[in-house]
């Protein structure tokens, strides 16, 4: 799978990975298990040039290095596992300050393709103030991987996305999660369980030890920053300048569950910006222009998933029909920047046309690898105890349908948590305001995947730890990737010199 492949696949997927959840309150576990031994001194780290999944090489002068890290930290001298890291230096000695972090989204990023596509644009944009660093968490990139060994048509988008049938019944979505279960704690042993939000923080301090950093700066996008939010939490004196970019809510009674169910809230919030686009009179010269007006564009959307629910079409790939539910996905998909929106209109013009083929876009053509999809999967499962009721699912898809129907009940639907073997080994992390007053929030209005309103959570929480930057512009990741100058300019000042906005402050598009 191409690297562009793979990027494609996560953006679809990084909310919170997979499938779907369900809105009903979680229990926290109640035991947090023993308390974690200090590891012994983190070793060396022997760097070495970078080599990418595709084979093609990281930025120029990245290098990459692999950290040993305890399994279990309350086993510090126990069985290790690798964790892939990587630097990008700065390329001005005299102006650098610290160590940034780079924290990727997901769960299932991978923060050594993140340095290599972003490292470059990064270092101009904070003026060579910081090495640049990241790390592929556990089960992810060149890190110690595990696998659930699921079939094939259980690692499709369409299916890793628990998409109710045609009339809202999910007793294959049910079948199916249960089927992934089993064969991740068949298959996935303690190497599996070990994957979490938790595990990660950890694996990051150690790095800081092992790079001989008092403190990090760092910049987390999507869920990378929740995983920023709980290192801030776990380790406030550790923390330098950090960025949080597009972020989730981070109630404790809601991780992984309230990310999953806001994806609903994001797509309402976000289709409107698609809508006006469609039907612009200059899409009418590329053969694009999907009605006249944009308030036409959703319930045309909606009736042509209805009818290809009942008769799929030949798309251009064969043997792979377009379904609604393939639809609804691409539709999904193509809320997280407005680049993809030309790629669905021609799909949705094409299956409109009689004698059309609709030509699919990767993600909804690829299977995702056994690996990648085992860790999408575990870390939701693993940091919290999701219900096990399939009426209740039932249920709150129900109402899910008709409250959201471009999502047609996929984020309120059930997922393999629900049959998950074995009870967190930690507590989902509260996040407070206390801790030092050092973190910018940078928020897009119209976020499909991490909307407003769970942001707006993360800022509560975070109280006068944080300033936010909203972002007056649909999509998902603000900076150095919406396209929004005031932004950009606003985060790289704070790293660069310090300076936050006095108080929340607003960037129009």
């Amino acid at each position: 799978m191409t690297t562009c492949t793979r990027k494609a696949l996560l953006l679809a997927l990084s909310a919170t990975a997979v499938a779907s959840a369900l809105a009903t309150s979680v229990t926290p576990v109640a035991h947090a298990g023993p308390r974690a031994s200090p590891p012994s001194s983190p070793p060396s780290l022997v760097w070495h040039g970078c080599e990418l999944p595709d084979g093609t090489a990281g930025a120029e002068g990245q290098q990459c290095a692999e950290l040993p890290v305890p399994l279990d930290y309350r086993n510090p001298d126990g069985r290790t596992l690798t964790v892939a890291v990587t630097r990008l230096r700065s390329d001005r000695p005299q102006a650098r300050r610290g160590t940034l972090l780079v924290i990727a989204g997901g769960p299932g990023g991978s923060g050594v393709e993140r340095l290599a596509r972003k490292g470059e644009a990064l270092r101009a944009a904070t003026e060579g103030a910081y090495d640049l660093v990241s790390l592929d968490p556990r089960g992810v990139g060149g890190s110690t991987r595990a696998g659930c060994g699921t079939a094939d048509a259980d690692r499709q988008l369409v299916t890793l996305r628990a998409w109710p049938g045609a009339d809202g019944d999910i007793t294959a979505n049910a079948d199916r999660s249960r089927r992934v279960a089993e064969a991740c704690a068949r298959n996935g042993g303690e190497v599996l369980r070990s994957f979490s939000t938790r595990n990660e923080v950890r694996d990051i301090d150690r790095f800081r030890q092992a790079l001989g950093e008092e403190k990090l700066s760092a910049w987390g996008s999507s869920y990378g920053t929740y995983v920023g939010a709980v290192y801030a939490q776990k380790y406030p004196r550790h923390t330098d300048r950090w960025v949080l970019d597009s972020n989730g809510d981070p109630d404790p009674a809601r991780v992984a569950h309230g990310w999953m169910r806001n994806m609903a809230v994001g797509a309402a919030d976000r289709f409107p910006d698609f809508a006006a686009w469609a039907s612009d009179p200059a899409r009418e010269q590329q053969g694009l222009r999907l009605a006249e007006r944009a308030e036409d564009v959703q319930p045309l959307v909606l009736s042509l998933a209805r009818e290809l629910d009942r008769e799929p079409r030949e798309s251009d790939v064969p043997g792979l029909p377009l379904t609604g539910n393939r639809l609804r996905q691409a539709v999904q998909s193509a809320l997280f920047g407005d680049g993809a929106f030309a790629p669905l209109a021609g799909m949705i013009r094409a299956a409109l046309d009689p004698q059309g083929s609709p030509v699919l876009t990767p993600d909804l053509v690829q299977v995702v690898p056994d690996e990648d999809a085992a860790v999408m999967v575990a870390v939701i499962c693993n940091d919290v105890r999701w219900p096990g009721s399939v009426a209740g699912y039932r249920r709150e898809v129900a109402a899910d349908r008709q409250r959201y129907p471009l999502t047609a009940g996929m984020p309120a639907n059930i997922t393999p948590c629900a049959f998950w073997k074995g009870a967190p080994a930690d507590r989902p992390t509260r996040i407070t305001d206390e801790g030092p007053s050092n973190i910018l929030m940078i928020q897009s209005l119209r976020d499909p995947a991490t909307p407003y309103s769970g942001a707006l959570k993360m800022r509560g929480a975070l109280g006068e730890r944080a300033r936010m930057v909203t972002v007056g512009q649909g999509g998902h990741g603000m900076y150095l990737g919406g396209g929004n100058a005031c932004g950009d300019r606003t985060v790289s000042e704070f790293l660069v010199t310090g300076r936050r906005p006095a108080q929340d402050t607003h960037c129009a598009n």
